[in-house]
Parts: C-alpha cells; sequence; structure tokens
C-alpha cells in the first residue's frame, strides 16, 4: 500500500509535474556546480537480472535528466546479496518483493536497526516505535493509514534531510539512507 495521491502530491519531489520536479532538481544540481557540461559522476550497481536491471536503466535515465551520469555496474546475481550485506555500493537499486499484504514484513526485514537485511544501515529508534505500533494495530489497513499520517509517509534522514517512501528502493551506502518501498 503506497501513500494516497494527495499524501503523495506534498512529498518535495514527488508531485505530478515530473518538468517542475526535475527543474527542481537540476537546480539543485546546479547549486552544488553541476550541470549539462560538468555532470556528477556515479557508479549505479545492480543485480544481473530483468527484474533489477529494468528499473536500473530507467534510473539511469532520469538521473541523467538531473545532470547525474551514473555509470550501471551489473553484479552478478550470486554476488549480488553478499555485496549489499557489506555496503560494497555507493548507489545500489534492490529490487525488494512481499509475500504477505502486511507492512510488517517490508517495515521489520528491511529497515530495522538490528535486522541482517537493513542492507542500507538506515537506524531510527522513534520510527521504529511506529512500526511497532502500527504492528499491533489489527486493521492492517488501518495501521497503514496511520503510519502515513503519523509520519507523512517521510521521515529525518541521518543528515537532517527528509527521506520519504518509493519503489524501488534507491539507496546510497556512504552518503544518505534508505528509502522504504511500501
Amino acid at each position: 500500500m503506497g501513500l494516497s495521491p494527495d499524501l503523495l502530491d506534498a512529498v518535495p519531489g514527488f508531485g505530478a509535474d515530473v518538468k517542475q520536479n526535475r527543474a527542481e532538481a537540476r537546480a539543485l544540481m546546479e547549486k552544488q556546480g553541476y550541470g549539462p557540461n560538468r555532470q556528477l559522476k556515479v557508479k549505479l550497481a545492480t543485480r544481473g537480472i530483468a527484474l533489477y536491471k529494468e528499473p536500473a536503466m530507467l534510473l539511469q535515465s532520469q538521473l541523467r535528466d538531473i545532470d547525474i551520469d551514473a555509470d550501471l555496474e551489473i553484479v552478478e546475481t550470486s554476488l549480488w546479496f553478499a555485496r549489499l550485506g557489506r555496503k560494497d555500493y555507493t548507489l545500489g537499486l534492490n529490487a525488494t518483493g512481499n509475500g504477505v499484504d502486511d507492512p510488517d514484513q517490508t517495515f521489520f526485514e528491511n529497515f530495522a536497526c538490528a535486522s541482517e537485511r537493513n542492507y542500507t544501515g538506515y537506524c531510527n529508534p522513534e520510527i521504529e516505535k511506529l512500526m511497532d505500533l502500527q504492528s499491533v494495530e489489527p486493521d492492517v489497513r488501518s495501521g497503514a493509514r496511520s503510519w502515513a499520517r503519523s509520519t507523512s509517509g517521510c521521515w529525518p534522514t541521518a543528515h537532517g534531510r527528509r527521506s520519504c517512501g518509493t519503489a524501488p528502493r534507491l539507496a546510497s551506502s556512504r552518503r544518505s539512507r534508505a528509502t522504504p518501498a511500501w
């Protein structure tokens, strides 16, 4: 379950006007000295199967639109999760699927501080308390709505910025923290 359109529109960069969102992103890049003639160069790693490669290529194209030159690195499937566990990536696109229609699986498996599958290392005890609260909510839909209301779908990162839910997950091991896939 994702954020409702009205909540999503309130999240910076997630409004319906894609041209405006990209213009704002390019302006942020320009403030940092980047632009069409000097793009930020990064490596974007992903697993070597279509489920991962196709969204990574889409992301690569979208990053190019905002003056980020992402060199796509396809990682052999047998090495992918060990590499995530070591946090051996700058940017990584990981497609995480869920078999159960319950946010607990995603929240606790991927974003709890002590979870082995928290590949990005995102840890916020206050958010974990909210995860616990929504987990005991008997109506899953009600719990998800109260989560979205309590956080507006976003939370502060380690660097004081706000991170908001999207899918697939884009994570950075060195500069920012997780973006949950709801």
